[in-house]
């Protein structure tokens, strides 16, 4: 029993010093998605569903939980945004050339749908980010709008 309440120990100090060392947080501006939303127009319930589901990890700026501050939940959360953030980035909008803003919207379509989005570790801990059929339907709507602006923009040659 002696050699278990060493490993404990030697666990519980572990997990205190781990305390000490935390990733990056994703914390830039809000602002950085005017770009987004005002080329894409979203209605207003559609940007409330942005804002409340799909923002945290898909823009420069997170709204943390509570739990992120504990080693290793905000190492499990850094990487949720960073590889979030990989796929569609909702800041850099301005930087994606028509057709991968087009391409972006389709696979927005597609994941929403087959309710891959929200990631169900996602709306496990943000019950409300679990999507009604209306609420789908009104991105799907939405993105599918914005999709035909794009298909009649001019493409560069």
């Amino acid at each position: 029993m002696k050699i278990v309440k060493k490993i404990l120990l030697v666990l519980l100090v572990a997990f205190v010093i781990a305390q000490f060392f935390r990733p990056e947080k994703n914390s830039g501006s809000i602002e950085s998605v005017n770009a987004f939303l005002a080329e894409t127009n979203p209605p207003e319930n559609v940007k409330l569903i942005l804002k409340e589901n799909c923002f945290d990890c898909h823009s420069d700026n997170t709204n943390y939980p509570w739990y992120n501050n504990i080693t290793p939940v905000n190492y499990w959360l850094a990487d949720h945004v960073k590889h979030g953030k990989k796929h569609f980035n909702v800041s850099k909008w301005e930087n994606y050339s028509i057709q991968k803003k087009d391409h972006k919207f389709d696979e927005l379509v597609e994941e929403v749908e087959a309710k891959k989005m929200p990631l169900p570790s996602y709306t496990y801990t943000h019950r409300d980010a679990n999507l009604t059929q209306e609420q789908i339907k009104a991105i799907v709507d939405w993105a599918n709008l914005v999709r035909a602006g794009y298909a009649l923009a001019p493409r560069p040659e």
